[in-house]
């Protein structure tokens, strides 16, 4: 059954975007916000979100994508995370 409009709890999720080296875009990526913050921030985000291309890619059964940098949905351009 589907559920009442504002009864998920605010605050849940994350949202980013995603920018691959082919060029292409993801965007409002969710990862759950009691992954970030404290000393590393925003960067456990990365991780979630490899492994989640990674499952995309295995069902797909195509190569996941290289990522080239990941931003917080609102963030300042300067807060753009590169991808070593």
């Amino acid at each position: 059954m589907a559920k009442k409009p504002g009864t998920n709890p605010k605050g849940e999720f994350a949202f980013f975007d995603v920018v691959y080296e082919d060029g292409s875009q993801r965007s409002n990526r969710r990862v759950p916000a009691e992954l970030l913050g404290g000393l590393q921030k925003d960067e456990p985000a990365r991780g979630f979100i490899i492994e989640q291309d990674r499952e995309i890619a295995e069902k797909s059964g195509r190569a996941p994508l290289a990522i080239k940098s990941i931003a917080r949905v609102g963030a300042k351009p300067e807060k753009m995370m590169k991808v070593k």
